[in-house]
């Protein structure tokens, strides 16, 4: 499963517990609830993670490390849930954040938002500035309409999550039942 792929390549509660940075941040990386596998945790990270995954810049990883610690939620997949969101996919998440929020506030009235600036990666820096620059031209239909989009992700994932998480079991049990059945 899933759980067993991730729980081979994120850090351990043994290995958070051993080392030294880390240990600065005492009890608060400590606290089991935060490494916990469970449907609950797995699910609040995930929601958490596409949450936090339209806040612009890097504060997305930040944002949920502080959210998994203060929701006690599983922080890996918190963190992990955020990269969905690159210089590839923000653009088109914030059109269509801005599409919501222009609906929600009806204030399309036809007009299309601006284009966004081209992205030239050997001029990394203007080309962040012009596409911050872009955002805040889209004004009140961008803010809210990333807030309810996020909010509309961070529930479609939770629940989908929890979902899965009840379909999978159901199946192991109804494998258990067919195998006891049979030997028997």
């Amino acid at each position: 499963m899933l759980k067993k792929r991730f729980k081979k390549i994120l850090p351990t509660y043994e290995s958070v517990v051993e080392n030294k940075f880390l240990r600065l941040f005492g009890d608060l990386l400590l606290h089991p609830g935060i490494w916990a596998w469970n449907r609950r945790s797995v699910a609040g990270g995930i929601a958490t993670g596409l949450f936090c995954g339209l806040i612009p810049g890097p504060l997305q990883v930040i944002t949920a490390t502080a959210a998994a610690i203060f929701f006690r939620i599983n922080l890996p997949v918190a963190i992990v849930g955020t990269f969905y969101t690159n210089p590839l996919t923000i653009v088109p998440l914030y059109l269509l954040g801005y599409e919501i929020g222009a609906f929600t506030l009806g204030a399309t009235g036809g007009v299309a938002p601006p284009p966004p600036p081209d992205f030239v990666w050997g001029e990394f820096g203007q080309s962040m500035r012009d596409l911050i620059g872009w955002g805040l031209n889209l004004g009140a239909p961008l803010a809210l309409g990333v807030l309810l989009l996020a909010v509309l992700l961070a529930i479609g994932g939770y629940i989908v999550v929890r979902l899965a998480w009840h379909i999978y079991l159901r199946h192991v049990a109804v494998k258990r039942k067919r195998s006891g059945l049979t030997s028997g």
